[in-house]
């Protein structure tokens, strides 16, 4: 996959996390889409490594959308944990 296809990836995959974890986040829309790529890529390079499952090359690979969710639900829950869960 290319990087336009990881960003969509990533774009989605936060979407999903947050629906899985609701509630008002310190970095807002912005951040949780941040974070949504950034579990794209971490979820599967662990996929990938420890795992030893390799990405796909193919977009709708259900392997490589767990990867990625599951990697921006570690992401959201550890920002939520260092910055807390509400914005004043």
């Amino acid at each position: 996959m290319g990087v336009i296809a990881w960003l969509v990836l990533g774009l989605l995959a936060g979407a999903i996390a947050k629906a899985i974890l609701p509630g008002r986040d310190p970095g807002g829309c912005i951040g949780t889409t941040l974070i949504g790529v950034a579990g794209a890529f971490v979820g599967g390079r662990l996929s990938a490594e420890l795992l030893d499952r390799p990405v796909q090359q193919e977009f709708f690979d259900a392997a490589t959308w767990g990867s990625a969710i599951a990697g921006a639900l570690v992401l959201l829950i550890a920002h939520r944990l260092l910055f807390g869960n509400s914005r004043d």
